[in-house]
């Protein structure tokens, strides 16, 4: 299993989002990997990434600001989609041409307030893979407990949001 993100693996100019971005020194440059790879059934595979917000995030004191906690399920959903995709063509990731996955959609339960403080865990699982279109279900847990569930509709990045070289 590689142990590089899978936004480092993005090409130089499509890796300037706010929540993932490696070339963004403002954002949180989020960073996701593989937990499980079953080649024999990809829907069985699972992402996982770490962090942990500063306090600029609060809503309440001791707690995150929603709108954080979706950023990063955004982007891990979407650089989750960006290696199922690598992975159901079984090409490595950062090769040409580029997979990389936008929200098409993006559905969260807030279901227990996120601490502030502690290291979030967002874990992803596959519901749906197909060349153009990956769903993924995400869990948002703070020690052990489950903050949020969502559901990332990703759909491979349309043509017309690649940067002109």
């Amino acid at each position: 299993m590689n142990d590089t993100a899978f936004q480092d693996c993005y090409p130089e100019e499509l890796s300037h989002c706010y929540g993932c971005g490696k070339n963004n020194p403002h954002g949180h440059q989020l960073k996701s990997y593989w937990q499980h790879i079953d080649e024999d059934d990809l829907l069985a595979s699972v992402t996982v990434a770490r962090f942990t917000p500063s306090d600029i995030f609060t809503a309440i004191p001791g707690f995150v600001y929603g709108g954080m906690t979706a950023s990063l399920i955004d982007c891990h959903g979407t650089g989750s989609a960006s290696a199922m995709a690598f992975l159901a063509q079984k090409r490595e990731m950062g090769t040409l041409p580029p997979l990389r996955f936008v929200t098409g959609a993006l559905n969260i339960n807030f279901l227990a307030p996120t601490p502030q403080g502690v290291e979030l865990t967002l874990i992803g699982r596959f519901s749906e893979v197909k060349d153009r279109k990956i769903v993924v279900d995400i869990t948002l847990s703070a020690n052990d407990v489950v903050c949020s569930t969502a559901q990332v509709i990703a759909v491979l990045m349309p043509n017309s949001m690649t940067p002109s070289k």
